[in-house]
């Protein structure tokens, strides 16, 4: 039975079983009975057409899967499934890299082939593999795409090189001040240690205003963001930093901690070593590398970072990278963004209208809007546009995550005001995702992402709301999960809904699976049930 069958049928029999106007009237028993079935369109309860609402998606492949995947026989079985729209699942966000849709564009510095890049909008070559550029300023140590995330340039061991904060959530494109979005590091030094001492070897700019603070609870502060409390060290708060290698006494007494956070409000804004002449470089904040400990006896340092440039340094986890980047990045092969125009023309979108997605936490807005514009002029139909992927994965603050989406809605809808645009794209979860609390207490994500669009008067920016939906850990799902599934899904968008979704904003799931680490059950009658 395929899909739109299954479906009519459905709806038959709801509308049997609970509508007042059906009429059954029965002879007497000594001959046939006759039911008689009067259906109206007033008599609908809730309808719902397959081809529009249950759809698929393509995600990030293999280096040299891509002209595989794109095949007749594969695209005919892939069809077989029966699903309608299609979503197309932007990765390369989750590894820290720019996503360089299209492999020709310009860089802002065109002479070293280095900056900031803008793919070309012009209707040139077929564009049928993409890629993504590991960010050289990444702050994080693992990320969720971690074969390419590789290591932080805070803890790397190299006094040349540096993370630097992502420029757009600065004064200079917000137009708000830089205290209304901090910038972070977080540092886990594996264990309790006792420490009294934190050294910071500043690139330029650097903070002039910032605290020094250690995480009060047991657990982990990114993924249990309200299991304690950030605390101040005594002597952890500056107000009048001059860069270069400063380094802090704490507290009088050694204090035991295992997490330190670094929360920066004000820069020198400072020239970088990037290009001089490009506002971008001179804002925000940057950091060569991190040191915490004690001074021994002798008054020697002794530092308890592991710095080493591989995963096993100590671990960094930073609220924002600056997309900065240049050509000799690439280190193929590793992950192929299908081409936007082997996506439209393969047939895999069943011509119909796609959502796809722009990158947003590593690239810029000028380069989505490119993007756009070259989809729309090759007259490839768009559906919905995704912003971004997963900003709670990568342990983005929803201020932060705001900003951003204002800056990209607004150069998208110079391309075409009917856009439809919306986000976050959240990873899947099941309840309410939350962060460190701000000064009002307020600790949903979602919830603050709203209010701060309210507050900017552009929550008419936001035509839906996109969340994953990874329901049950590997190796825990069993048969009865199935009869859960229907309470989780509900459960979910009732509180998106909580968070202040409005009624008429959709609730859209753009990417789904039985379980985060499991595979093969998406290859049997389990996932299909």
């Amino acid at each position: 039975m395929n899909l739109r069958l299954a479906t009519a049928l459905s709806t038959v029999l709801s509308v049997l079983a609970c509508s007042p106007s059906i009429a059954a009237q029965s002879t007497p028993a000594s001959s046939s009975t006759v039911i008689r079935v009067r259906i109206s369109p007033a008599d609908q309860i809730k309808t719902f057409d397959p081809d529009i609402a249950l759809g698929s998606s393509i995600d990030i492949l293999p280096e040299g899967v891509v002209d595989k995947i794109y095949t007749p026989n594969i695209l005919k079985e892939s069809h077989s499934a029966g699903w309608g729209p299609i979503t197309y699942r932007q990765n390369t966000e989750l590894q820290g890299t720019a996503w360089h849709w299209n492999p020709s564009g310009t860089w802002s510095d065109a002479a070293h082939q280095s900056g900031y890049f803008t793919g070309s909008s012009e209707l040139k070559d077929f564009i049928r593999h993409s890629y993504g550029y590991p960010l050289p300023h990444r702050g994080n140590t693992l990320g969720d795409g971690r074969s390419r995330s590789k290591y932080s340039r805070i803890t790397d061991g190299d006094p040349k090189t540096y993370w630097k904060s992502n420029p757009y959530l600065t004064s200079k494109f917000t137009g708000e001040d830089d205290s209304a979005h901090p910038q972070w590091i977080v540092m886990d030094l594996g264990v309790v240690e006792k420490i009294d001492t934190l050294r910071i070897d500043w690139a330029d700019p650097y903070a002039t205003s910032y605290e020094v603070q250690y995480w009060s609870g047991e657990r982990e502060p990114l993924n249990n963001p309200v299991s304690g409390v950030w605390i101040a060290f005594p002597h952890g708060i500056v107000s009048n930093g001059k860069g270069g290698i400063e380094t802090l006494r704490l507290s009088d007494s050694l204090v035991s901690v295992r997490y330190i956070r670094v929360w920066m409000t004000r820069s020198s804004n400072t020239t970088s070593t990037h290009d001089p002449k490009d506002p971008r470089s001179s804002v925000g904040y940057a950091i060569h590398e991190i040191y915490a400990g004690t001074f021994s006896n002798t008054g020697d340092f002794v530092d308890l970072v592991k710095h080493t440039p591989d995963g096993g340094q100590t671990v960094v986890n930073v609220s924002s990278v600056d997309p900065w980047h240049s050509t000799t990045d690439l280190d193929m092969p590793a992950g192929d963004q299908t081409g936007m125009d082997l996506f439209y023309t393969s047939g895999i979108s069943n011509n119909l209208p796609a959502m796809i997605p722009i990158a947003m936490l590593y690239v810029t807005p000028e380069d989505a809007a490119a993007q756009i514009s070259y989809v729309k002029k090759r007259g490839y139909p768009i559906s919905y546009i995704e912003m971004g992927e997963e900003p709670d994965g990568q342990k983005m603050q929803p201020e932060d995550y705001g900003a951003l989406y204002l800056q990209f809605a607004a150069a998208l809808h110079k391309v075409d005001p009917a856009l439809k645009l919306g986000g976050p794209v959240f990873e899947g979860s099941s309840n309410d995702i939350v962060v460190w609390p701000d000064s009002k207490g307020r600790i949903s994500w979602l919830g603050r992402f709203i209010d701060y669009l309210k507050v900017h008067g552009r929550l008419s920016d936001l035509s839906f709301v996109s969340f994953e939906h990874y329901p049950y850990p590997p190796c825990d799902i069993t048969w009865s999960d199935l009869y859960r599934e229907p309470e989780l899904t509900e459960g979910i968008l009732k509180i998106w809904r909580a968070d202040g979704v409005p009624a008429n904003v959709p609730l859209i799931n753009t990417e789904s699976n039985v379980s985060w680490g499991l595979t093969q059950p998406m290859t049997d009658i389990f996932a299909a049930l």
